[in-house]
């Protein structure tokens, strides 16, 4: 409650701090606990349920919860046909992946602000943020992975010598006096696309959770009639902004899946 903290400022202090190890120092290199916990548990129920889906596969009328996986897995094909012209025996079960994960962490956002604070401090446990998306360790630990498979795939569509050969040549041309500046450009280009993947979903998260975190400490402060008509109108506010949010916790999901197809196929494709 905002008022039982000493306002909304130090109530939204509180939610937005890390569950980090006790021997951790902080800063950059501290361990948020909360994000790796919860990632990893969506993780697993995300494997789970399509692997349940896929031993009870039947090639005739399909159950709601079939169709329902066959309605994304081939949602997400169709889209890695469009951009992808390789093997994609690889990068669909990615883009599925990246998918399916993102939204599933992004969602994490429509549950009530303490809800899982309120369980975990039953154990004992101070602080902990539901949504890791919102952690910029965690989005950029996703966009760097993409990073690592856009330079694999670089060499494998072109070899070591043709993708330093791009590096120093293009697109300025090929006189010497030009390799450095394109380099330099290359490797902004290249760098650009990780920190643009992570700062946007991000972005996005985190804002969409300072305004959850708004609402309910807004709308939980006051006693009496008074408190009972803000508690109302935080549950109305609440209701609103969850429907809208689920658009964008959507779209986030499809952006960063696109956008990892996209330079994955421009590293592949482009000579």
């Amino acid at each position: 409650m905002a008022s039982e903290s000493g306002g909304l400022t130090e109530y939204i202090q509180h939610h937005l701090q890390h569950l980090v190890p006790h021997a951790s120092k902080g800063g950059f290199w501290a361990v948020h606990l909360d994000s790796i916990a919860v990632s990893l548990a969506l993780g697993v129920l995300f494997c789970l349920w399509f692997w349940l889906k896929a031993r009870k596969a039947t090639a005739g009328v399909p159950g709601k919860g079939q169709a329902f996986v066959e309605i994304i897995l081939e949602f997400v094909d169709g889209q890695v046909k469009d951009v992808f012209h390789g093997d994609r025996r690889f990068l669909g079960p990615l883009a599925l992946t990246v998918f399916v994960w993102v939204f599933l962490m992004n969602a994490m956002d429509l549950l009530p602000v303490d809800l899982l604070p309120w369980i975990t401090e039953k154990f004992g446990i101070g602080h902990f943020r539901a949504v890791p998306t919102a952690d910029t360790s965690m989005t950029f630990a996703m966009s760097i992975t993409v990073f690592l498979l856009i330079i694999v795939y670089s060499f494998k569509a072109k070899g070591f010598n043709g993708y330093m050969h791009e590096l120093f040549t293009a697109p300025f041309g090929k006189h010497p006096l030009l390799w450095l500046p394109n380099f330099l450009l290359n490797l902004v280009e290249l760098v650009s696309k990780p920190v643009s993947l992570a700062m946007r979903l991000f972005g996005n998260m985190y804002a969409g959770e300072l305004v959850f975190m708004l609402i309910a400490g807004l709308f939980s402060a006051g006693a009496g009639f008074a408190g009972w008509a803000l508690y109302g109108a935080g549950i109305i506010g609440y209701t609103v902004w969850g429907i809208f949010h689920i658009l964008i916790i959507s779209i986030q999901a499809f952006i960063f899946m696109v956008l990892t197809i996209v330079y994955i196929s421009m590293a592949h494709d482009h000579h």
